[in-house]
């Protein structure tokens, strides 16, 4: 009996640490839109992505070359 007095406390306090990481999570907004993250991928691009600038010109090899 005195390992429930030891453990019930120890659970109370877990499920109260999850209660309030699902209430600031609530607050925060992390659950109002979660279809359309999911379906962003599908849709088409305005323009297509361009590769990044190197910062060389288009003759420059590199030291190496």
């Amino acid at each position: 009996m005195s390992i429930v007095a030891g453990v019930l406390p120890l659970a109370l306090l877990l499920v109260g640490l999850a209660v309030a990481a699902f209430v600031w999570a609530a607050r925060s907004g992390q659950f109002d839109d979660t279809d359309t993250p999911a379906a962003r991928m599908l849709g088409h691009d305005a323009e297509p992505a361009r590769k990044p600038d190197s910062g060389r010109e288009p003759g420059d090899r590199g030291l190496h070359g």
